[in-house]
């Protein structure tokens, strides 16, 4: 079985409200900011330069205290692959945003409605800690 690790960022902005940004994936669900990790880079790096190709972002603060990493499995080219996530917490002053190709479309959302657009389980779980850190 194939190993993949990635990084991304669970990236919030506070200009008005705390909204969320969401990315619509080409397999039509609504996910964070996230990629490979490439050779030599720690996941800070990654997480910074993904957020940088896919939107375009590039002033991010992480939260300090904020690491969480998911697992799961899924099938591509007829192998089967364990995933590894990092994510971090990050927050933005920007909320314009200059959309990869990797992805359909983006969102800014208050955290109620982020929770119901985010398609997976363990995204909605990564949603929830992030709310409870920033509001401790």
């Amino acid at each position: 079985m194939k190993e993949e690790v990635s990084s991304g960022i669970i990236l919030f902005n506070d200009i008005k409200d705390r909204k969320f940004l969401l990315l619509n994936y080409p397999s039509k669900h609504w996910d964070f900011v996230k990629g490979k990790m490439e050779e030599g880079e720690t996941p800070h790096e990654t997480a910074l330069r993904e957020t940088n190709e896919e939107t375009g972002i590039s002033d991010v603060e992480f939260v300090d205290g904020f690491k969480e990493e998911i697992e799961y499995y899924f099938r591509a080219d007829n192998q089967d692959i364990h995933k590894k996530v990092i994510f971090f917490l990050g927050k933005t002053q920007t909320q314009d945003i200059i959309l990869s190709h990797e992805h359909l479309d983006f969102i800014w959302l208050d955290y109620d409605n982020a929770l119901n657009k985010i398609t997976y389980k363990n995204a909605k779980n990564l949603l929830r800690k992030s709310k409870e850190f920033l509001d401790y």
